[in-house]
């Protein structure tokens, strides 16, 4: 499965996962990521048996607990999954597949087919094997149009048949293959084409998960994402089981006596919803023994005894986004509107070019958060073009380029009227998902109050945090303008979050040219990593040029461990759920 998911606060992101978040390297601005620095892992020591691990989850809205990652959008829920939720594959520290994990892989270019085989004894927590069918039961649930999940997109349509299957032409996906049955281990994937990224992780093309078919059969569909087998007791292969949720709040996970690695070092862990105004006194005073680190409390807590700080700069950015059509449920296409009232690139680019981001991170992040210029972030190396300038602070070019475009002001008005000589309004959706959120965004609306438009927030101040997902997934006529966040994949094809089949693609924007650029990047040409790297470059510049989606900044994601506390680490190949333990 690509895993995106939506950054939701500024916490642990869970490794490789695509997802809403909230949360966010420039060539030429990234001093700030070389002031600070931080290990990745706690140091190792010797584990004891034994103890109760209390980890924080911190949001300001309750988790949805949906502990299906096929049909869950966000970050947080993303987190309260990990001590349950394995993936089928382990990954090395560059995110390539690997034969370590719960399942082997193997891919066969010239067959255009990918072989996972289950281990044998990777048994759900009430004993039973995974089988071939759970792995099928996976794609079913994707493809069904009835979980409506936002997972469905153009990449997985490659599996041969899913299109069929999501169309409802058919009830099997003839492109699924169970060698020994769907009582076996094996299962062999037919593709219409063979992808440069399917060695890596996350690369959105076939799924890493599976779903306990047995247990999960007999609820339909269209009730799964409410059934309390998904939400109060779901099974899993990883570590740990669900023994209790308390809906929004809590959830405590003991140990799963069937776990195929063995049986992990602690009794209990228990996760608890913790609001960002507490972050940093429940640091201080102990509270808990795994804690996200708000960066605008850096300073208030870094000084803090018996606590060990690791952190890494995570695969995400926080981006604005311009609303300029909406998505058609019927024909799972984004649609654009070319009349739009964001529909004008230099209007996008001169609130772009408004934004003062260079000092809002010096005054609210302790140097821990850094503006970016590109969509593909600096970790993916040569995929990332360092050439891309950005938009830095010019409020001189921002009213060139809304003067030019024809944005004028009427004599004795205040702001600038679209050039069709309708008044302009920019309704700017905003999560709360910080202590600073809306000191911050009432900066950024000065400032483009400042280039003459009347920008407000939608209801008047930053949204809790579902509410603004729900909204601006639904395309919700009061937003104009919506910032957010990704939590990224580690495979860096953009497919999945900005193509005209993509449900992620929240501004709704649609191009044949940015079309052929996607596809490039995922062609079989692009097996050839130079060529590949300019189908990164190209679409980079494309979407640099037309500033659809802008990216604005990028974090170190720090964490407050318990030096008690031993076997935790952020490094991609970590297992860090079952290594993890309290020190002899």
């Amino acid at each position: 499965m690509k895993k995106v998911k939506w950054l939701g606060a500024i916490t642990v992101l869970s490794g490789a996962a695509l997802t809403l978040t909230a949360c966010g390297n420039n060539n030429n601005n990234n001093a700030s990521d070389k002031k600070v620095s931080f290990k990745e892992a706690v140091p190792k020591k010797q584990v004891k048996k034994g103890g109760t691990l209390k980890y924080a989850v911190e949001s300001d809205s309750p988790f949805t607990g949906i502990f299906l990652p096929e049909l869950s959008d966000t970050s947080t829920d993303g987190e309260i999954q990990a001590p349950g939720v394995e993936g089928l594959f382990s990954v090395d520290d560059s995110y390539k597949i690997n034969n370590k994990g719960a399942a082997t892989f193997k891919l066969d270019k010239n067959a255009k087919t990918i072989t996972i085989e289950v281990k044998k004894g990777v048994k759900w927590s009430d004993g039973k094997q995974v089988t071939a069918k759970d792995l099928e039961y996976a794609y079913e649930i994707v493809g069904n149009p009835k979980t409506k999940t936002s997972r469905y997109t153009d990449s997985l349509a490659n599996l041969v048949g899913l299109e069929e299957y999501h169309k409802g032409k058919t009830d099997k996906i003839s492109g699924i293959e169970m060698p020994n049955g769907e009582d076996g281990r094996k299962v062999v994937l037919h593709f219409k084409e063979m992808k440069p990224g399917m060695l890596q992780s996350g690369n959105g093309y076939f799924l890493e998960s599976a779903e306990p078919y047995h247990y999960l059969k007999d609820v339909p569909f269209d009730k799964l994402l409410s059934d309390d087998k998904v939400r109060k007791q779901p099974l899993f292969f990883g570590p740990y089981k669900v023994q209790k949720v308390v809906r929004g709040q809590s959830v405590t996970y003991v140990p799963n006596e069937h776990y195929w690695r063995g049986k992990p070092n602690l009794d209990k862990i228990t996760m608890e919803v913790i609001g960002t105004n507490s972050v940093s006194q429940a640091i201080k005073s102990h509270k808990f023994d795994i804690t996200g680190v708000l960066n605008s409390q850096w300073n208030n807590v870094k000084d803090t005894k018996n606590v060990n700080f690791i952190g890494k700069i995570p695969l995400s950015y926080n981006y604005l986004g311009f609303k300029v059509g909406k998505f058609d449920k019927k024909t799972g296409k984004n649609v654009e509107d070319k009349n739009a009232k964001m529909n004008n690139v230099s209007l996008r680019k001169a609130m772009a070019y408004a934004m003062n981001i260079d000092a809002v991170n010096k005054r609210y992040s302790n140097g821990l958060t850094f503006r970016i210029n590109t969509l593909i972030p600096a970790q993916f190396g040569d995929f990332s073009d360092k050439s891309i300038k950005g938009y830095p602070y010019n409020l001189k070019k921002a009213n060139e380029l809304l003067d030019k475009a024809g944005y004028k002001k009427r004599k004795g008005e205040k702001y600038r009227r679209q050039p069709n000589g309708k008044k302009l309004t920019i309704n700017v959706a905003v999560r709360n998902t910080q202590p600073n959120a809306e000191k911050i965004w009432t900066n950024y609306i000065q400032q483009w109050q400042k280039i003459g438009l009347d920008a407000k927030f939608v209801g008047g101040r930053p949204m809790e945090f579902n509410s603004w997902v729900q909204d601006v997934q639904a395309d919700s006529p009061k937003i104009d303008v919506f910032e957010g966040g990704w939590s990224l994949s580690s495979e860096p094809s953009p497919m999945d979050l900005y193509s005209e089949g993509a449900p992620y693609n929240m501004a709704r924007f649609v191009s044949p040219t940015q079309s052929k650029l996607l596809t490039n990047i995922d062609s079989t040409k692009a097996f050839n990593h130079k060529y590949r790297v300019q189908a990164f470059d190209k679409w980079q510049q494309w979407m640099y040029d037309n500033a659809y989606v802008v990216p604005t900044t990028n974090s170190w994601s720090v964490t407050a461990v318990n030096n008690k506390v031993t076997g935790w680490s952020l490094k991609p190949s970590a297992n860090s759920w079952y290594d993890v333990g309290f020190t002899k």
